[in-house]
Protein backbone atom coordinates (compact mmCIF):
# COMPACT_ATOMS: atom_id res chain seq x y z
CA UNK A 1 0.00 0.00 0.00
CA UNK A 2 2.81 2.37 0.89
CA UNK A 3 4.56 1.70 -2.43
CA UNK A 4 1.32 2.44 -4.34
CA UNK A 5 0.86 5.68 -2.44
CA UNK A 6 4.39 6.88 -3.27
CA UNK A 7 3.99 5.91 -6.93
CA UNK A 8 0.79 7.91 -7.17
CA UNK A 9 2.57 10.99 -5.81
CA UNK A 10 5.15 10.98 -8.59
CA UNK A 11 3.12 9.67 -11.51
CA UNK A 12 0.66 11.95 -13.26
CA UNK A 13 -2.94 10.70 -13.34
CA UNK A 14 -4.26 9.10 -16.48
CA UNK A 15 -6.81 11.37 -18.07
CA UNK A 16 -8.25 11.76 -21.51
CA UNK A 17 -7.71 15.03 -23.33
CA UNK A 18 -10.67 17.37 -23.24
CA UNK A 19 -12.76 17.43 -26.42
CA UNK A 20 -12.08 20.32 -28.73
CA UNK A 21 -14.52 23.08 -27.97
CA UNK A 22 -16.49 24.33 -30.92
CA UNK A 23 -18.36 27.13 -29.19
CA UNK A 24 -19.57 28.68 -32.43
CA UNK A 25 -21.19 25.47 -33.68
CA UNK A 26 -22.96 24.79 -30.37
CA UNK A 27 -24.17 28.39 -30.16
CA UNK A 28 -25.44 28.31 -33.75
CA UNK A 29 -27.19 24.99 -33.18
CA UNK A 30 -28.88 26.12 -29.95
CA UNK A 31 -29.88 29.45 -31.51
CA UNK A 32 -31.48 27.63 -34.46
CA UNK A 33 -33.32 25.37 -32.06
CA UNK A 34 -34.63 28.32 -30.06
CA UNK A 35 -35.81 30.08 -33.26
CA UNK A 36 -37.53 26.92 -34.49
CA UNK A 37 -39.33 26.55 -31.14
CA UNK A 38 -40.54 30.15 -31.18
CA UNK A 39 -41.63 29.81 -34.81
CA UNK A 40 -43.56 26.59 -34.13
CA UNK A 41 -44.88 27.30 -30.64
CA UNK A 42 -44.60 31.06 -30.29
CA UNK A 43 -42.56 30.58 -27.09
CA UNK A 44 -39.77 28.56 -25.53
CA UNK A 45 -39.65 24.80 -25.87
CA UNK A 46 -40.47 23.09 -22.57
CA UNK A 47 -38.99 19.65 -21.93
CA UNK A 48 -39.90 17.12 -19.25
CA UNK A 49 -37.26 14.45 -18.78
CA UNK A 50 -38.35 11.01 -17.54
CA UNK A 51 -35.98 8.27 -16.41
CA UNK A 52 -37.82 5.04 -17.22
CA UNK A 53 -35.13 2.78 -15.78
CA UNK A 54 -31.76 3.85 -17.15
CA UNK A 55 -28.22 3.59 -15.83
CA UNK A 56 -28.14 7.42 -15.64
CA UNK A 57 -25.56 7.88 -18.41
CA UNK A 58 -28.10 9.69 -20.59
CA UNK A 59 -29.25 11.81 -17.66
CA UNK A 60 -25.70 13.05 -17.11
CA UNK A 61 -25.58 14.23 -20.73
CA UNK A 62 -29.04 15.81 -20.47
CA UNK A 63 -27.98 17.66 -17.32
CA UNK A 64 -24.94 18.90 -19.23
CA UNK A 65 -27.35 20.86 -21.44
CA UNK A 66 -27.98 23.12 -18.42
CA UNK A 67 -24.36 23.53 -17.38
CA UNK A 68 -22.31 26.67 -18.00
CA UNK A 69 -20.90 25.39 -21.30
CA UNK A 70 -24.20 24.68 -23.09
CA UNK A 71 -26.63 26.75 -20.97
CA UNK A 72 -29.55 26.03 -23.32
CA UNK A 73 -31.98 28.08 -21.30
CA UNK A 74 -30.47 31.23 -22.83
CA UNK A 75 -31.65 29.94 -26.22
CA UNK A 76 -35.23 29.28 -25.18
CA UNK A 77 -35.13 25.65 -24.04
CA UNK A 78 -36.51 24.97 -20.59
CA UNK A 79 -36.63 21.82 -18.51
CA UNK A 80 -39.84 21.76 -16.51
CA UNK A 81 -40.84 19.82 -13.41
CA UNK A 82 -44.41 19.04 -14.45
CA UNK A 83 -45.52 17.18 -17.56
CA UNK A 84 -48.50 19.55 -17.68
CA UNK A 85 -46.11 22.34 -18.69
CA UNK A 86 -44.13 20.32 -21.26
CA UNK A 87 -44.09 20.20 -25.05
CA UNK A 88 -41.51 17.41 -25.28
CA UNK A 89 -41.28 14.28 -23.19
CA UNK A 90 -37.63 13.19 -23.23
CA UNK A 91 -37.45 9.57 -22.03
CA UNK A 92 -34.23 7.77 -21.12
CA UNK A 93 -33.50 4.14 -20.45
CA UNK A 94 -35.40 0.97 -21.12
CA UNK A 95 -38.90 1.01 -19.73
CA UNK A 96 -38.97 -1.18 -16.66
CA UNK A 97 -42.10 -3.03 -15.64
CA UNK A 98 -42.37 -0.79 -12.58
CA UNK A 99 -42.22 2.39 -14.71
CA UNK A 100 -44.60 1.33 -17.49
CA UNK A 101 -47.76 2.75 -15.90
CA UNK A 102 -46.02 5.90 -14.62
CA UNK A 103 -44.71 6.61 -18.13
CA UNK A 104 -48.20 6.19 -19.62
CA UNK A 105 -49.67 8.55 -17.02
CA UNK A 106 -46.92 11.11 -17.64
CA UNK A 107 -47.53 10.93 -21.39
CA UNK A 108 -51.27 11.44 -20.85
CA UNK A 109 -50.57 14.49 -18.65
CA UNK A 110 -48.60 16.30 -21.38
CA UNK A 111 -50.91 18.68 -23.27
CA UNK A 112 -51.04 18.59 -27.06
CA UNK A 113 -49.28 19.14 -29.31
CA UNK A 114 -46.74 16.86 -27.66
CA UNK A 115 -43.70 15.02 -28.87
CA UNK A 116 -41.82 12.09 -27.39
CA UNK A 117 -38.06 11.74 -27.76
CA UNK A 118 -36.44 8.44 -26.83
CA UNK A 119 -32.87 9.15 -25.76
CA UNK A 120 -30.07 6.60 -26.07
CA UNK A 121 -29.82 3.04 -27.26
CA UNK A 122 -31.80 1.74 -24.28
CA UNK A 123 -34.68 4.04 -25.17
CA UNK A 124 -34.81 2.49 -28.63
CA UNK A 125 -34.91 -1.21 -27.84
CA UNK A 126 -33.84 -1.78 -24.24
CA UNK A 127 -30.12 -1.68 -25.08
CA UNK A 128 -27.96 -3.90 -22.91
CA UNK A 129 -30.97 -4.48 -20.63
CA UNK A 130 -33.13 -5.99 -23.40
CA UNK A 131 -34.53 -9.38 -22.52
CA UNK A 132 -34.34 -8.82 -18.78
CA UNK A 133 -37.31 -10.01 -16.75
CA UNK A 134 -37.63 -6.47 -15.34
CA UNK A 135 -37.69 -4.64 -18.68
CA UNK A 136 -40.68 -4.12 -20.98
CA UNK A 137 -38.45 -2.87 -23.82
CA UNK A 138 -37.87 0.46 -25.52
CA UNK A 139 -40.02 3.54 -25.06
CA UNK A 140 -42.06 2.76 -28.21
CA UNK A 141 -43.36 -0.39 -26.50
CA UNK A 142 -45.33 1.83 -24.11
CA UNK A 143 -45.98 5.22 -25.78
CA UNK A 144 -45.62 6.56 -29.34
CA UNK A 145 -42.16 7.94 -30.12
CA UNK A 146 -41.58 10.85 -32.52
CA UNK A 147 -37.78 10.86 -32.46
CA UNK A 148 -34.99 8.58 -31.34
CA UNK A 149 -31.56 10.02 -30.50
CA UNK A 150 -29.03 7.16 -30.69
CA UNK A 151 -25.93 6.78 -28.58
CA UNK A 152 -24.76 5.27 -25.35
CA UNK A 153 -25.07 7.96 -24.15
CA UNK A 154 -25.72 10.53 -26.86
CA UNK A 155 -23.78 13.77 -26.58
CA UNK A 156 -25.51 17.02 -25.65
CA UNK A 157 -24.81 18.26 -29.19
CA UNK A 158 -26.55 15.19 -30.64
CA UNK A 159 -29.57 15.91 -28.43
CA UNK A 160 -29.70 19.52 -29.64
CA UNK A 161 -29.46 18.33 -33.26
CA UNK A 162 -32.24 15.81 -32.65
CA UNK A 163 -34.57 18.38 -31.08
CA UNK A 164 -33.89 20.78 -33.96
CA UNK A 165 -34.64 18.04 -36.51
CA UNK A 166 -37.87 17.21 -34.66
CA UNK A 167 -39.07 20.83 -34.67
CA UNK A 168 -38.12 21.34 -38.32
CA UNK A 169 -39.94 18.14 -39.30
CA UNK A 170 -43.03 19.16 -37.34
CA UNK A 171 -42.83 22.71 -38.76
CA UNK A 172 -42.59 21.47 -42.36
CA UNK A 173 -45.45 19.00 -41.82
CA UNK A 174 -47.66 21.77 -40.39
CA UNK A 175 -46.94 24.17 -43.27
CA UNK A 176 -47.05 21.54 -46.02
Amino acid sequence: MRKLLFQSLFRSPFTEPAPSADDAAVTELATSLGRAARRRLGRSLSIREVDAGSCNGCELEIHALNNAYYDVERFGLRFVASPRHADVLMVTGPVTRNMREALKLTYDAVPGPKWVVAVGDCGRDGGCFAGSYAVVGGVAEVIPVDLHIPGCPPTPTAMLQGLLALLERVDSAASG
